[in-house]
């Protein structure tokens, strides 16, 4: 997948990268370009399109050798449970290949019947 139909020229499309890659705003941007902040915002969501795409490509290679498991909570405060089950929090389940890539997922709940099957999608036996 790659940037088609781009009515900027090649100059305008590498500042736009480059403002992208240093995480200034589209609309700063288009400011900074002298274009319309519509068409930068534009140009931004096709890139993540585009990241996207590519990650997901990525996602779907297996692991294999040692792995780590792990599950993290993610947002809200530290008031109310603590531990396993912490209300309102985002719990995000990870799979690290030794010296390697990756792997992360947000899931509902921590139980073996949400777990067992990422973890037999994401490793080979």
């Amino acid at each position: 997948m790659k940037l088609t139909n781009c009515k900027f020229s090649k100059k305008i499309q590498l500042k736009l990268l480059e403002f992208f890659v240093l995480e200034v705003t589209a609309r700063s941007a288009a400011d900074l370009l002298g274009i319309h902040p519509n068409s930068a915002a534009l140009f931004y969501t096709k890139t993540r399109k585009i990241i996207a795409y590519h990650l997901g490509l990525e996602a779907l290679e297996v692991f294999d050798g040692e792995i780590e498991l792990d599950e993290s909570y993610f947002g809200g405060t530290r008031k109310g449970k603590r531990g396993r089950g912490a209300a309102g929090k985002v719990i995000v389940f990870g799979l690290l290949k030794r010296n390697g890539k990756v792997y992360t997922v947000i899931i509902p709940d921590t139980k073996s019947s949400t777990l067992m099957p990422v973890i037999s999608e994401k490793i080979t036996p």
